[in-house]
């Protein structure tokens, strides 16, 4: 048997951080048995569709470097198989057209209401004469539910969870102009498309229940059920939008790689031991669903930079400089070819000092000022013009100008003037060459810079 997944957002809004991790364990798992990750957009819901979110959905699976198999396939455009199967079940006995009016329904759920009951249509249609049924009005279909006794799902993640079937109700699946409802659809694309397992969040696990009715009825082949527990903010509460980005694309303008992001969602609600650095290559041959936690996992941003920042020093120099270069680019900044070199030739150092590439922008934007360039409020409280003047005089009289020589010159002023107190000289050639007091090794920035662009920018600090 062929496994197969399949990852269905809804196409209106941007693509939730939730649907980013159950998008990873499907294709895990699909990865990992030499299956397949099918993609399906789950489109119906036309008022609040838009297709910038399908963009949205595709660029976020794809930042994250999961790919699916085949073409996406879109619900909406599968309305007329649906009504298709709904109509079978209707010939079969094992749905049928209820004629209840909106007046009725709520007549009846307000009786219900006030006698205790659960809200439930009455199911008066259920076995009713269609001789009977009134020419002026267009049914829904409505699916026999079981009556009595219980239900179980035999979830790879919850375990088995039972539910009395008097809780079930006969629910629409083919509403009065012919469109089908989410229930019925589900059902029919999964089996279509030969799902043969349903890894999804556990907001689902009470739709499964009703969906399997359905299964049932058509004779079909129930998949294989993982329910997988909600994703908290750090304070215990449903991750949301005050708790920071919950948009997948959102990470990638906050610094963070890819590969970084894999790392995390996966540790996040499934694990391997005590491991917590896991690459792609070991996540796909370790991955299973028996060690998916059943409780919520809560969303820690200090340990997703811990992981970035690791991810970040293993990352190839050439593709930093390409990363960075956007975030610079947003700040006004010009990178031309002498940027990119200096860039890359301090990357190292950047690199081991950064949680994120937002971090080696702001630490690294020097490489690329030109003069003139503005002094941030610190910077300007450390341009000490007697030791800048001093040290423009000190490194021009430098021959071969590496960090080590220009440490030393330092040494030499600050022995001259600070008491030897080396700080107090090189915070104001920080200062001077970057117009910040966070950088890397000012000694080996001056380097990189070059003798004449380190004495240019000292004479505009002089200014």
């Amino acid at each position: 048997m062929t496994i197969i997944t399949r990852i269905p957002p809804s196409p209106t809004g941007l693509m939730h951080i939730g649907t980013a991790r159950t998008a990873l364990y499907n294709w895990l798992f699909a990865r990992r048995h030499n299956g397949k990750m099918l993609f399906r957009i789950e489109d119906t819901d036309r008022e609040r569709y838009a297709p910038e979110y399908v963009d949205s959905i595709k660029d976020g699976l794809t930042w994250l470097g999961l790919d699916w198999d085949g073409d996406v396939v879109s619900q909406f455009d599968r309305r007329d198989r649906h009504a298709e199967v709904a109509l079978e079940m209707v010939k079969a006995g094992k749905a049928y057209y209820c004629y209840c009016t909106p007046e009725e329904l709520e007549t009846m759920r307000e009786k219900a209401k006030a006698e205790g009951r659960v809200t439930f249509y009455d199911r008066r249609w259920r076995d009713a004469d269609p001789a009977t049924a009134p020419k002026d009005i267009k049914p829904v279909v409505r699916i026999k539910a079981p009556l009595d006794g219980n239900s179980v799902v035999h979830d790879k993640v919850q375990g088995d969870v039972t539910v009395a079937n008097e809780q079930l109700d006969d629910f629409i699946i083919l509403r009065s102009d012919g469109t089908p409802t989410y229930m019925l659809a589900v059902v029919v694309d999964d089996h279509d498309m030969g799902v043969t397992h349903v890894i999804r969040g556990d907001d689902h696990l009470n739709n499964t229940f009703r969906q399997n009715i359905i299964y049932t009825a058509m004779g079909w082949d129930v998949p294989v059920y993982a329910h997988l527990p909600l994703i908290l903010g750090p304070d215990g509460a449903k991750l949301s939008k005050r708790h920071g980005a919950t948009g997948v694309k959102e990470y990638e303008k906050m610094g963070y790689l890819p590969e970084a992001m894999r790392n995390y969602l996966l540790r996040l609600g499934w694990s391997h031991g005590d491991d917590e650095i896991i690459s792609t290559e070991q996540a796909i041959e370790w991955f299973d669903l028996d060690h998916i936690g059943q409780s919520a996992a809560r969303f820690d941003f200090a340990k997703l930079e811990n992981v970035n920042a690791h991810y970040i020093k293993l990352a190839d120099n050439p593709r930093l400089v390409d990363l960075v270069t956007p975030f610079l680019i947003e700040r006004g900044y010009t990178v031309d070819d002498t940027g990119r070199a200096r860039l890359l030739a301090g990357m190292d150092e950047l690199k081991n000092r950064a949680k994120t590439i937002v971090q080696i922008a702001d630490e690294g934007a020097f490489y690329v000022k030109t003069v003139p360039f503005d002094f941030d409020e610190k910077a300007k409280a450390n341009l000490d013009k007697a030791i800048l003047q001093t040290l423009k005089d000190t490194l021009s009289g430098i021959t071969e100008f590496n960090a080590t020589n220009i440490e030393d010159a330092c040494k030499t002023v600050a022995n001259d003037l600070r008491e030897g107190k080396l700080g107090k000289v090189a915070m104001p050639l920080r200062a001077a060459l970057t117009g910040t007091t966070v950088s890397p090794s000012v000694f080996h920035a001056a380097e990189l810079l070059g003798k004449s662009e380190v004495l240019q920018r000292l004479d505009h600090s002089l200014t």
